[in-house]
């Protein structure tokens, strides 16, 4: 709840220095695999650049973060109600084309990521799609306030292979968007549900 509590309070300034981040690359290479008129969950929403991105692109976005701050300032911004609920509390079936959880799920711990993507999975419809990334690494614990789980391409595969509906199309590592984060390694996924 560290995490959670972090949001809240610093909810205006993450916004500030995330919103207007271009990150179109990979939106676009996301959106290229999510059928037109699609439906896509955000994961953890965060300042609701990528659900306004979506919306803007036709698609049927449902948005959620854990955050009720930022659930908040996000539902102003994108002009839909951005839902308050915590990852572990997905529960849908077959639902989505597309999830999106931009550095989201790495706020939750190792022990409960399976199972977390083992929901995400579930509420994909079959050939969906998830984009996810993380930071590159192996720690696991809180950092400037907020509990991390950092990941590689080996830490990843052995996470994912105790969920057998979905397979990773595709990884890479990238560097922080953010400016003066450019030192920062990411790692992205995009997983397909069989």
């Amino acid at each position: 709840m560290e995490t959670l509590e972090y949001y809240d309070q610093n909810a205006d300034s993450f916004i500030n220095g995330t919103r207007d981040v271009d990150f179109s690359k990979t939106q676009n290479m996301f959106m290229e695999l999510i059928p037109k008129d699609g439906r896509i969950l955000d994961f953890g929403c965060g300042s609701g650049r990528d659900t306004k991105c979506f919306l803007d692109h036709g698609f049927k976005v449902e948005a959620i973060d854990g955050s009720k701050e930022i659930c908040k300032i996000a539902s102003d911004y994108t002009g839909i109600p951005v839902k308050h609920m915590y990852f572990q509390d997905l529960d849908e079936s077959e639902k989505y084309d597309g999830i999106w959880a931009c550095a989201s799920i790495l706020h939750v711990s190792k022990d409960e990521l399976s199972d977390v993507l083992r929901k995400m999975a579930a509420a994909l419809k079959s050939g969906g799609v998830i984009y996810t990334s993380f930071k590159y690494g192996d720690f696991e614990g809180v950092r400037n306030g907020r509990f991390f789980t950092d990941l590689t391409e080996e830490s990843f595969s052995e996470l994912i292979s105790v969920v057998s509906s979905i397979v990773i199309e595709k990884t890479w590592v990238t560097s922080d968007v953010r400016p003066d984060r450019g030192e920062e390694k990411w790692l992205n996924l995009i997983l397909r549900k069989g």
